[in-house]
């Protein structure tokens, strides 16, 4: 099989040749640009800046020399503005504070502050105030709420909807060339269009807007999910109405060259329980993913991607009966998320897209060997049948070993039965 037949028969609960793998396809299956960088110099290629094309998380860029060498099954289409609401264009290079030299946005303009953070300014404007802020000693972007005063009796949904817009030619222009691109690899195609991520936490704060209105701060974002759901409903209503229009336009232009649609990020799960109840679910979210997932399965030949980090276990059939197809990160390390037990519920019914080996612990600070061990053990116990592509739980993170990558890497490869990457 090619790549992508090989990610279709597993969307498709059938056994592929082999385990697909997925490494830098979304803003949530990335690798962190250090390691990057670092993965560049095990494998031999040549040297040149990393790209950071997020640069609220500072992914960088999976070039096609590096996607050959690490045999990923996945091609991403992004966004034509990254999370700070500046595209990624005319590449200047820049020094992070860590000491790594990478390219970025001539758009990514940055200050410091008196404690030494690097703050970093939406659409590149220094007269907005800062939207990120990169501690010293950190890796990648906080955001910085920019919550104005609420007056509870003059609450306006269309405060919390300024971002939600239709699309413009140039985004359709972007997303057909990205898309013809990312073909052109044989690779699967993983695209992320934007504007249906209903209550992602990462996107309420609006970093990539200069002057955010409306309910910007996190906590207060929390409490009015359950003291507010009126406000909320209004806001969900018309983000759904227009991302509906969006999609219109965009499969006009792409059609079924894409597999996968990263639909939503928005986390409901903590490490040891859920944001929300089921009933609060079904009451609040699932009406506009059903009428999202109802489209696109009416339409399109895509499949449908929920990302949610944490101890979701509980509602992982509600995102099935919501209509998505795809679950992920599948953090296996938190309160109820037993790798076997969820195969055996659910894994005829879902695709898991993760959960190969943790991002907390053992990647990060694990032996190879013990990296190895735990992306067997997963490999064993979620690749029957299909239904499961290779991919870590969420991004990869900075200080991340290479040795432990590449044991990642070659744990698949074992599994698989393919040649080993020579350490």
């Amino acid at each position: 099989m090619n790549s992508r037949e090989r990610i279709r028969e597993a969307l498709n609960h059938r056994t592929p040749d082999r385990i697909p793998v997925d490494l830098g396809s979304t803003a949530v299956t990335g690798i962190h640009a250090s390691c990057v960088a670092a993965l560049r110099e095990f494998f031999g290629l040549e040297r040149r800046p990393v790209k950071v094309h997020e640069p609220y998380q500072m992914l960088g860029l999976i070039e096609e020399d590096l996607a050959s060498a690490l045999q990923v099954d996945t091609e991403g289409v992004t966004p034509r503005n990254t999370m700070f609401g500046f595209p990624n264009s005319a590449w200047k290079e820049f020094r992070l504070p860590w000491g790594q030299e990478v390219l970025v946005s001539k758009e990514f303009v940055t200050s410091s502050d008196a404690n030494g953070d690097l703050l970093i300014y939406p659409e590149g404007d220094r007269s907005a105030p800062p939207s990120g802020r990169l501690p010293v000693g950190g890796y990648f972007f906080d955001t910085i709420v920019r919550q104005e005063p609420i007056d509870e009796d003059a609450l306006d949904p269309d405060r919390n909807t300024e971002e939600f817009k239709p699309v413009t030619g140039e985004d359709i222009a972007h997303f057909s060339e990205s898309v013809a691109r990312a073909e052109s690899t044989g690779r699967a195609v993983v695209a992320t269009f934007g504007g249906m991520a209903f209550g992602d936490i990462a996107l309420v704060p609006a970093p990539f807007l200069k002057h955010p209105r409306g309910i910007r701060d996190i906590a207060e974002w929390y409490m009015s999910t359950a003291t507010r759901q009126s406000y909320v409903h209004a806001i969900f209503e018309r983000q759904c109405e227009v991302a509906l229009e969006n999609l219109t336009k965009i499969f006009a232009a792409v059609g079924n060259r894409v597999d996968v649609l990263f639909v939503c990020g928005t986390d409901f799960g903590t490490q040891t329980s859920q944001f929300c109840s089921r009933p609060t679910f079904d009451e609040l979210y699932a009406p506009y993913y059903r009428r999202v997932n109802a489209w696109i399965h009416e339409k399109t030949t895509w499949k449908t991607f929920k990302h949610s980090c944490g101890a979701v276990e509980p509602l992982i059939g509600q995102f099935i009966k919501s209509g998505f197809d795809i679950l992920n990160p599948v953090q296996c390390s938190a309160a109820g998320m037993d790798p076997a037990r969820l195969k055996a519920t659910y894994g005829d019914r879902i695709t898991f897209w993760g959960g190969v080996v943790d991002t907390q612990r053992t990647l990060p600070f694990g032996t190879p060997e013990e990296v190895r061990t735990e992306v067997l053990e997963r490999c064993r116990i979620f690749s029957p049948g299909g239904g499961f592509v290779a991919n870590t739980v969420h991004n990869i993170q900075a200080k991340t070993p290479v040795q432990n990558i590449v044991a990642l890497l070659n744990g698949i490869r074992q599994f698989n039965g393919t040649p080993l990457i020579r350490v």
